[in-house]
């Protein structure tokens, strides 16, 4: 039998990339959902993954113990998130859904703003640059407009910016050790805690199909997590982030085989800029670690050469130390007489 043997980084590409199909199959179940109210697909989609999650901690009984001192970090996290999700279900639902995932997918971008406000990380110049490009890329696919038509694409990027912001939480507890598991738990109790009195006081009846459709979209979304906690798991996020830029390309031929959407030329041209900027960062971050890595090894080698001479030097005075070193007690000088007869004898 043939075993093929994959290297970690090549198999979290290949898990990320599995992912974005996973979320994307989530967007399309989501709207073939159809007219469900938008809080009752967000409770359907969130209470699957909060009884996944809540296996996994029942599970791991000591993941609860790593939230202790990161309430507010969770909570805000948990918000964000659910801001996030309610807005891009409604562009979702209410326009293309390659556009509701490229805007979606502005969260990265965002993420790097508010990490320089929230956690004092101070990003390259070239990250700047990226996030003014990508969202130029944006306005291509909003094509702002004075009027209610464009609310659908704003609130896709605010949606982004809601990721963005739970995505900066999320690796601020994953520096401090948050388990991931207890992260989503949250987040999903929160999200139906907040849905679930809509669902409740303003219930819209569904058909089997509709019902089936958010539950698929639960479970694909459920799947989608796991995968992508696989891929960074296996490799750097810095090394590996870009491929989920693939969820454009899914959604994009999901929602043409199963919806007949098809994306206008500016949408297009959008979704180009705005991958072209995801690439540009992802490039230039890669570049700047591997030459902090050269730096260091050349730093490295210089101590160690530094080290090196020093400890030679050392055994050189010594050397010459003993060679200049008067006769101890009874020993007669190198070359006189008494030396040259015991030598002869």
């Amino acid at each position: 039998m043939w075993k093929v043997k994959i290297g970690l980084k090549y198999l979290g590409i290949v898990y990320i990339v599995i992912s974005a199909f996973f979320f994307a199959l989530m967007n399309l179940f989501v709207s073939m959902a159809g007219e469900v109210p938008v809080m009752q697909k967000a409770f359907f989609r969130n209470i699957v993954a909060l009884v996944l999650a809540a296996v996994m901690l029942l599970k791991d009984r000591g993941a609860v113990k790593t939230g202790r001192g990161h309430v507010g970090d969770l909570l805000i996290r948990a918000a964000a998130g659910t801001v996030g999700v309610l807005c891009n279900f409604y562009a979702i639902s209410n326009m293309n859904i390659a556009d509701a995932s490229i805007l979606n997918k502005l969260s990265p971008f965002f993420a790097i703003i508010f990490s320089f406000f929230l956690l004092k990380e101070k990003p390259a110049k070239t990250e700047w640059l990226a996030v003014a490009v990508a969202f130029v890329g944006a306005l291509f696919v909003v094509k702002p407009t004075f009027s209610a038509e464009v609310l659908p694409a704003a609130l896709g990027v605010l949606g982004g910016l809601g990721a963005g912001v739970a995505y900066t939480f999320v690796h601020k507890m994953g520096k401090a050790g948050v388990n991931g598991n207890l992260i989503i738990f949250v987040f999903s109790v929160f999200t139906c805690l907040v849905t679930l009195p809509s669902l409740i006081f303003d219930y819209y009846p569904m058909s089997w199909q509709q019902l089936g459709a958010l539950l698929l979209a639960g479970l694909a979304a459920a799947i989608g997590q796991i995968f992508i906690t696989k891929a960074y798991s296996k490799s750097p996020a810095k090394e590996i982030s870009v491929y989920d830029y693939s969820i454009v390309l899914f959604t994009a031929l999901l929602g043409f085989l199963f919806l007949s959407e098809v994306p206008d030329w500016m949408s297009v041209v959008g979704y180009c800029v705005i991958i072209f900027a995801a690439v540009g960062n992802w490039y230039m971050t890669l570049r700047r670690d591997r030459k902090a890595r050269g730096q260091s090894a050349a730093d490295g080698a210089a101590g160690n050469a530094a080290g090196s001479a020093a400890v030679n030097g050392q055994a050189e005075n010594a050397e010459n130390a003993a060679a200049h070193a008067p006769p101890e007690e009874g020993e007669p000088p190198e070359g006189s007489f008494e030396g040259n007869e015991s030598g002869k004898r």
